[in-house]
């Protein structure tokens, strides 16, 4: 089970923290990604961190202002998400692959949170 929180409303420029807790598995062993989708579009790939946590991916439009995380300890993955511009206006879901070596793409086998809604005010 996932569970996200830490999504609300925030002016653009300003920062957010969401959080995905899982449950029922070992955390270690699953890839952890987050995705988003705005309405009227189709959810889109944000960010993902390995198992190994060795190595983590972004699109391109959240480079540099968005850092994703993991702590094993407490199973939890975070996404640290600063300069926010309304067009990061979403539902963010987390979402969990078992060893995966990368996670860029929507795959109907993940594992996925029920979402938190991010909205950003120009």
């Amino acid at each position: 089970q996932l569970v996200e929180s830490g999504g609300g409303l925030v002016q653009a420029g300003g920062s957010l923290r969401l959080s995905c807790a899982a449950s029922g598995r070992t955390f270690s062993d699953y890839t952890m990604g987050w995705f988003r989708q705005a309405p009227g579009n189709e959810r889109a790939f944000v960010a993902a961190i390995t198992w190994s946590g060795g190595k983590t991916y972004y699109t391109d439009l959240v480079k540099g202002r968005f850092t994703i995380s993991r702590d094993n300890a407490k199973n939890t993955v975070y996404l640290q998400m600063d300069s926010l511009k309304p067009e990061d206006t979403a539902v963010y879901y987390c979402a969990a692959d078992f060893r995966a070596e990368t996670m860029t793409t929507v795959r109907r086998h993940y594992y996925w949170g029920q979402g938190t809604q991010v909205t950003v005010s120009s």
